[in-house]
């Protein structure tokens, strides 16, 4: 009974909200559809906007990785992240993570697929996947969008919050699946 109340309610959640927001703003006195048409056409031009900024992220990253940067860097860091009881089959995910979301879900699946999707190494990929951002591309799109130049701290914190999260999906994989 339950479980069918929660499809019921899944099934009709998105509907009702596209019926009650227009219907609330008509009965405020909202022009809806005037409002809704110059907030596509500021969405049209943000979107042009970034381009430039999503275009060089995108070929920075495509020239670290054929370039072999992201091996290098992973040999370098590895003797450190033994320390840390870091499974050095993650760390190319680490890496990928905060700079493309695409990349790094590609890295996650061929983790799964090497190792399968119930080992440590395909339970840690999917959390830590899950648990961290993709922090360069935040930085680029959403700064770049609204004109944002100065991001030093911000690159700082969201690379600390990436490590964090690393570290706590590490953790909680250790603790949940041995």
């Amino acid at each position: 009974m339950f479980i069918e109340l929660i499809n019921l309610i899944s099934a009709w959640a998105i509907p009702c909200l596209l019926f009650v927001i227009p219907l609330t703003g008509y009965l405020r006195g909202v022009k809806v559809y005037e409002t809704f048409v110059a907030g596509a056409e500021d969405g049209f031009y943000t979107a042009v906007k970034i381009i430039p900024f999503l275009v060089g992220m995108l070929v920075a990253i495509g020239v670290f990785r054929a370039s072999g940067a992201m091996d290098l860097l992973v040999l370098f860091i590895e003797p450190i992240t033994g320390l840390l009881r870091i499974p050095p089959d993650i760390l190319p995910l680490a890496i990928m993570r905060p700079l493309s979301g695409g990349g790094a879900l590609g890295l996650a699946a061929e983790i799964i697929n090497t190792h399968g999707p119930d080992s440590f190494l395909g339970r840690l990929a999917s959390v830590a996947q899950g648990s961290t951002d993709t922090t360069f591309y935040v930085l680029t799109v959403y700064f770049g969008s609204v004109g944002i130049i100065k991001y030093r701290y911000a690159l700082h914190l969201g690379l600390i919050a990436d490590i964090t999260s690393l570290m706590a999906a590490i953790f909680i994989t250790r603790l949940v699946f041995g």
